[in-house]
Order: C-alpha cells, then sequence, then structure tokens
C-alpha cells in the first residue's frame, strides 16, 4: 500500500520544491521506491531532474508529462492516458510537469459544480489527475508518492490535495508564510465539506474519486540563516520564526482536528526538521541535478564545501525516515 504525500504552501519561494527533491532522494537511499509527480505549471521539479531533451521529449503528444496523461479530458475528447513515469533511477521516478497544465485550471474551475451533483463527466475531469497518479503510482510500484504543488488555492491544487494522503508545510520563518496557514486551513475545512459532497452525489462504482481528506502531518522550516543557538537561527529570524508553531496550531490544527485529519504529533510540536540556507551548494546542486548530499568534487565542489555538502543529508532525515515509517 503507498501513501500519497503533497508539499504545500500558500506562499512561494520557501524552498518547497527544493526540499522536495532531497528529501525523495533519500527515501530512495533508505530502499523505498519515490514517485515523485510535478503538479506545478512552472515545472521546478521536473527542471531539477531530468534533462531538457527528455523533458522535450515528455511534453510530446506520446509523452507522459502530467498534462498529457490529462489532455483528452481537458479537450473533451477522452478519457485519461495510462503512461508510466520517468525513470530518474532504480528506486526514483518522476512524473514530468507540463506548461500547459495550468490550462486545465478552467475546466476544473467550470465542471466543480456539476460534480459536485454527481456529474460523471465533471467526476471524470475532477478526478483526472488523481487517476495518472494511481496508474503511474502502480506501474512504478512506488511505495511513496510526493507531489510538488504551486503556491497557489486554484482548482489544480484542490484536486491533488484531495487525492493526497497527507500534507506536510514547508514554511520560511516571516509573516507571510505565517499569514498563509490562516488560508491554507480555511481551505481545507471548505474543500473537505466539497469533496464529501461529491463523493455522497456520485452513483458509480468505478471511478476512484479523491476523498478530499488529506491528513496534515507537520511543517518544515526553510531558508533561515543558521546559528549556534537554541533556535538555530538568526535573531531576525527568530522573529517570526517563533510564531509559526502557534500560527500552524491555531489555523490548521485547530481545524483539521475536528475533522479527524491530523497526524498527531507524538513530541507536542508539528515541526518535522528545520532546513537552513544552503546558498551556494544549491546551484551546484542543480546543474548535477543530483541532492547537495551527493554531490562531490566531480560536481565541482572544492575544500569546506565537499564536507558540508555531505553533512547536509541530516537536515533531510527526520522526514525522509518519518515519511519511509508512515509507508
Amino acid at each position: 500500500m503507498s501513501i500519497t504525500i503533497s508539499f504545500f504552501n500558500n506562499k512561494g519561494g520557501v524552498g518547497k520544491t527544493t526540499f522536495l527533491f532531497h528529501v525523495s532522494h533519500r527515501i530512495a537511499e533508505l530502499g523505498k521506491t519515490v514517485l515523485m509527480v510535478d503538479c506545478d505549471s512552472q515545472c521546478n521539479l521536473t527542471a531539477y531532474s531530468l534533462a531538457d531533451p527528455v523533458i522535450d521529449q515528455a511534453w510530446k503528444p506520446e509523452g507522459n508529462s502530467i498534462y498529457r496523461q490529462i489532455e483528452p479530458v481537458d479537450r473533451t475528447i477522452g478519457d485519461i492516458r495510462n503512461r508510466a513515469a520517468t525513470r530518474i533511477s532504480d528506486l526514483l521516478y518522476i512524473i514530468p510537469g507540463d506548461l500547459s497544465l495550468s490550462g486545465f485550471e478552467d475546466r476544473l474551475g467550470d465542471t466543480w459544480n456539476a460534480a459536485k451533483g454527481g456529474s460523471e463527466a465533471a467526476l471524470r475531469a475532477q478526478s483526472a489527475i488523481h487517476r495518472v497518479i494511481k496508474q503511474a503510482t502502480h506501474k512504478a510500484n512506488a511505495d511513496i508518492v510526493l507531489l510538488d504543488l504551486g503556491p497557489n488555492l486554484g482548482a489544480i491544487n484542490r484536486a491533488v490535495l484531495g487525492g493526497s494522503d497527507f500534507i506536510v508545510s514547508p514554511v520560511s520563518p516571516d509573516l507571510f508564510s505565517i499569514r498563509g496557514t490562516e488560508n491554507l486551513g480555511n481551505k481545507l475545512v471548505t474543500w473537505r465539506s466539497e469533496w464529501d459532497q461529491c463523493n455522497a452525489a456520485w452513483q458509480g462504482n468505478d471511478l476512484p474519486i479523491p476523498l478530499g481528506r488529506p491528513k496534515f502531518v507537520g511543517y518544515v522550516t526553510q531558508q533561515h540563516n543558521i546559528r549556534n543557538n537554541a533556535a538555530g537561527m538568526t535573531q531576525g529570524w527568530q522573529i517570526f520564526g517563533s510564531q509559526v508553531e502557534e500560527a500552524i496550531q491555531e489555523n490548521i490544527i485547530s481545524k483539521l482536528t475536528p475533522l479527524d485529519q491530523i497526524i498527531n504529533a507524538a513530541t507536542g510540536t508539528f515541526n518535522l526538521g528545520m532546513i537552513p540556507n544552503l546558498h551556494s551548494l544549491i546551484p551546484y546542486s542543480q546543474d548535477a541535478r543530483k541532492p547537495v548530499f551527493q554531490c562531490t568534487s566531480t560536481d565541482g565542489l572544492r575544500g569546506a564545501h565537499i564536507g558540508k555538502a555531505r553533512d547536509s543529508r541530516g537536515y533531510f532525515d527526520p522526514v525522509a525516515k518519518l515519511l519511509v515509517k508512515m509507508a
């Protein structure tokens, strides 16, 4: 049985894609098969993972990008295509993103009310991405599926989050990330109610419809400048860093707990870890299409950078090991 986790934050620029990329590779190192899915039309995860010729092939009519697989539904000429994900390594796969996916937003918006009324055509559209992911998961025999979403609360993310088992939220210790938790909590409550309507209205039995009940696992604080103190960050970052847990508790935990959409934190906090700003190590990682902790001198690293890159594996271990345990 696989598990599906969305990495999502209503605010952009928090290092979400970089974090997902690194956690995916770390989980694969731990022996689990991982399927990454790029559901962000900016395609940053795809660009991080694949060479340009491979991406070009995925975008062709016979390709396997996320859009090419839901394209017949978007154009109302048929149902989803069944194409395997791209293999990166023995235990790591990706469904490539596609710039054209953004156009599917309108179809999902136009058919949402009809879906809540039980229309099969509308529900096929709303469940299209979910069903493509299920097919690819089966083909790859994936244990863990990690979904990269754009930083918005639109119809595509409603569909993707609705089909997820869990949510992890990367956040920055800043005002905008804190405000974003309020938007996320409110939307998850609304979407739960609306997905319940969809499932109650559907009278068939051959269409896997998203349940719309993703459980919140926790958050990861990212992009801060590290210091050797109790907070692990500079005084400037601490101004808002100390407010993140309170905002998560108030804006997400309190709203999702009555809906049974929370994974109870054994430690009493939902902070899953802290990822400092890795600064100049990231361009080397992007150029090599490897996580920082797999980069070496052959990728251009010199001196102290080699040790820092190797040691960065520990930053991603708490979340990677947690997800492996959950799978």
